[in-house]
């Protein structure tokens, strides 16, 4: 069969590329080698995610945003860093800006399974298939068109491909994209906790020495914790009973909010950041994390994801109206030139931060001290850091 676009990867970024291409009439392919039922009923996985303003506006645009029930979004009014045992820290707050909010946190299981149902519903109406439960063995392109060879021994065709599964992309891998790979030899631990005292909507980035503990902020005096630490400590963590976890916690904020208790499991994710040397080859491109794949500490990997994919829509649409072919050089030589002016510093920056602020030398302590103090009381610096945290203007696309 031939399609206009064959999507490998029905994730976010992937869906939200697909439904950002709902207007047109192009033929597009959905290809998820997970179950149907696993998309339409993602599993928690416990982990939140910080949307900025324009992340939040593109899943409006996509009606998205409609789906996702409003006692699970938190907006986050307040941040704090902290270093080491001070307890000096660099803020942020919505008085600094005209925002209600810095950001949103969402759960990530509640994104995914909001994108599906807005997919669905597109797929009534538009030139959308979706085939689940098979996966992508073998991809080829010529001047002509992209062709991939399914699990299930199909064939197909299509003017364009679009990779979109993960940052260990075996498409990428295929297609002959290098891409820097950067193993933090880390691992973070997420979970629910439940305490006593209101956390105000403040999210706090405590980058202790030996750990780093995030503590973001959901409804109803509920947090989503994110310890961050070496492969052999997490494994001490993770077999920790949950009463020793409780006050282990508790204990490390000091008692801030109270006496806290775990809601639900814990799990563990390691921490790797990719970053792909070129977004697009021949007939072919990369979005999500099979572009950039980020450390979370600075919370941009699935708002880039959902903009990269939306910037590559809008190339694609727009060469689709004038009756260009929507996979030439230029279309993604474009889509890659502005995505690529985007992440790479946010990439090289994310890694600069966390290789610092887990640098536990003298030296790299000194400087953790200063370069806080120097954010917090340096207004241009803080204004443009502020400005990147919440994405509040459709300037940054």
């Amino acid at each position: 069969m031939k399609y206009d676009i064959i999507i490998i990867g029905a994730g976010p970024a992937g869906l939200s590329f697909a439904l950002s291409l709902a207007k047109t009439d192009l033929n597009i392919l959905l290809v998820e080698k997970s179950s149907l039922a696993s998309l339409h009923k993602p599993a928690p996985d416990g982990r939140e995610i910080a949307l900025t303003h324009l992340s939040v506006d593109l899943l409006k645009e996509l009606r998205v945003w409609r789906h996702i029930p409003n006692e699970d979004i938190a907006p986050i009014k307040h941040a704090r860093v902290l270093n080491g045992e001070s307890a000096y820290s660099l803020n942020f707050d919505t008085h600094q800006t005209s925002l209600e909010a810095l950001g949103f946190l969402v759960p990530n299981y509640l994104i995914r399974e909001a994108l599906f149902e807005e997919v669905e519903e597109a797929r009534q109406q538009v030139n959308l298939t979706l085939m689940t439960d098979v996966s992508v063995t073998d991809i080829a392109t010529n001047d002509q068109h992209a062709s991939v060879t399914l699990s299930n021994g199909e064939q197909l065709e299509a003017s364009l491909l679009v990779a979109a599964d993960s940052r260990f992309s075996e498409t990428r891998r295929k297609i002959g994209i290098p891409a820097d790979m950067h193993d933090f030899s880390r691992t973070a631990i997420v979970c629910r906790m439940k305490h006593e005292k209101p956390h105000q909507q403040t999210a706090l980035e405590c980058f202790h020495y030996g750990r780093t503990l995030a503590v973001l902020p959901m409804n109803d005096n509920q947090s989503s914790i994110v310890i961050t630490v070496s492969a052999d400590i997490a494994s001490q963590i993770m077999d920790m009973r949950d009463d020793q976890f409780n006050a282990d916690i508790q204990r490390r904020l000091k008692n801030q909010l109270g006496r806290m208790e775990i809601s639900g499991q814990r799990y563990l994710y390691p921490l790797v950041a990719v970053h792909a040397k070129r977004f697009v080859a021949q007939r072919f491109a990369l979005i999500g994390d099979a572009a950039v794949g980020m450390h979370p500490v600075t919370a941009h990997g699935f708002n880039l994801g959902l903009r990269g994919a939306h910037k590559l829509a809008t190339e694609i649409s727009a060469a689709w109206s004038r009756g260009k072919d929507i996979a030439s050089s230029a279309v993604l030589q474009k889509y890659q030139t502005q995505h690529m002016r985007v992440t790479r510093p946010l990439y090289l920056g994310t890694n600069g931060i966390v290789s610092l602020f887990t640098n536990d030398t003298l030296p790299a302590k000194v400087l953790r001290k200063l370069s806080l103090r120097i954010a917090n009381n340096l207004p241009p610096l803080k204004s443009l850091i502020t400005s990147k945290l919440t994405e509040n203007t459709r300037h940054f696309l």
